[in-house]
């Protein structure tokens, strides 16, 4: 099981999920993934904790986030998956 990047997935990884166009779609926590199955395999537990006190100079807005994903080529799904 891997990632878009070639990272090896594990239950209980803290993911985020992309949708079209790298726009993030779920973040949350990897369970009941199944090895040898890179496509619509496991759930996402969606993280909901108490209130997080924002420093802003160690934040990035989403769209930022999913811009920096289109130029390192990370917003498209790789061919034949």
């Amino acid at each position: 099981m891997h990632y878009r990047n070639g990272r090896e997935a594990k239950n209980g990884d803290k993911i985020v999920q992309l949708g079209s166009g790298g726009a993030v779609s779920a973040v949350g926590v990897l369970y009941d993934a199944k090895p040898g199955n890179d496509h619509c395999n496991g759930t996402i537990a969606p993280i909901q904790g108490p209130l997080t006190t924002a420093c802003l100079c160690d934040c990035l807005h989403i769209d930022d986030v999913a811009q920096m994903l289109g130029e390192k080529g990370l917003d498209q799904r790789p061919a034949g998956k």
